[in-house]
């Protein structure tokens, strides 16, 4: 029985996050330029949105550019933007095709130009779609999100929108840029390291953390259904005791 075959198919997670590392460390590995790994990533990214499609998996939010790659060597953030740009430009038709809706997420006045100008194009183009939506987090970064939302809220506090004693978990969530997304239930991080990085930290709150050796060039249907089989063995108790969980799924059975 393949891998595939052995999902409950009605237990996958409605939204799933990825930080896709390792490209850099792929090229060097091969001996390549840093930008020959982000070039052969994206043949991943096309890969894993394909399966998450045909699962039915409801979000997919890729970690594509942090706030802090800004820093990264001037050559390497010229090229992933180009690479972006180009990307959008071929790929757009596709995701309308199979009904893939577009979204962004993070401080998209910092990119240029041209990839903005894109990425609207393509937002708009996708945005009647029904099926996957593909939630890119680009130039975001989790620190940027929160203290953003924070000035938002006390703008609105001040302006008398906001009432202070009102404020709730679910109107925090309204400032963030995952408004209209529900958090995410799996995380998967690729090439071995084992933190989150500034990435969806109020929204990971109680997410399954599935960290592989795998670099994202190399990732593949096969390894996204073993982060999905892991995450089907694990009890997801949200602060209560196994017991409860028990008599809760004994009542809704």
């Amino acid at each position: 029985m393949s891998l595939k075959e052995q999902l409950d198919l009605q237990r996958l997670p409605r939204h799933i996050a990825i930080i896709m590392d390792g490209n850099g460390r792929w090229a060097k590995e091969r001996g390549k330029d840093r930008l020959y790994g982000h070039h052969e990533g994206v043949e991943s990214v096309r890969t894993i949105v394909e399966g998450c499609a045909e699962l039915g998996i409801g979000y997919l939010t890729l970690y594509a550019f942090s706030t802090e790659n800004w820093d990264r060597p001037v050559y390497e953030v010229n090229g992933i933007m180009e690479l972006l740009v180009s990307t959008i430009r071929k790929e757009v038709s596709t995701l309308s095709k199979n009904n893939i809706r577009l979204q962004v997420i993070g401080d998209m006045e910092m990119l240029p130009a041209q990839c903005i100008t894109e990425l609207n194009e393509a937002m708009s183009l996708t945005a009647q779609n029904t099926g996957l939506t593909l939630v890119m987090a680009l130039s975001y970064s989790a620190r940027w999100e929160i203290v953003n939302a924070a000035k938002k809220m006390a703008e609105d506090a001040k302006s008398g929108k906001l009432d202070p004693d009102t404020i709730t978990p679910q109107i925090w969530q309204q400032y963030l840029c995952t408004r209209d997304i529900p958090d995410p239930e799996l995380m998967i991080r690729t090439s071995g390291e084992c933190r989150i990085s500034n990435f969806l930290l109020y929204q990971l709150a109680y997410a399954e953390l599935y960290f592989t050796n795998t670099r994202w060039p190399d990732f593949r249907k096969e390894h996204l259904y073993q982060a999905l089989l892991d995450y089907q063995t694990r009890e997801r108790r949200f602060g209560k005791t196994s017991e409860q969980i028990q008599q809760n799924e004994e009542i809704i059975s």
